[in-house]
């Protein structure tokens, strides 16, 4: 799976280490994460969208629209 993780991490000139504090990881699996060598996991995913202010489907490179997705309106 080709994840956009790490080109947003680097259009913003992060460190690994910066975003896997973010997410409460540490280094070495975060960079797992980037190399495809583990799942990301749904919780994780979720959380990076929010952290990048895009979609979970932009992240997994389902989707070119970078802007996240509207909030649901309620009822």
């Amino acid at each position: 799976m080709n994840l956009r993780i790490r080109d947003l991490r680097e259009d913003l000139d992060l460190k690994q280490k910066t975003v896997a504090a973010e997410l409460l990881c540490d280094q070495s699996l975060y960079s797992k994460y980037e190399r495809g060598e583990r799942p990301l996991p749904l919780e994780l995913a979720e959380r990076l969208a929010d952290y990048y202010g895009t979609s979970v489907d932009y992240l997994l490179g389902r989707t070119d629209e970078r802007r996240p997705y509207p909030p649901r309106k309620r009822k």
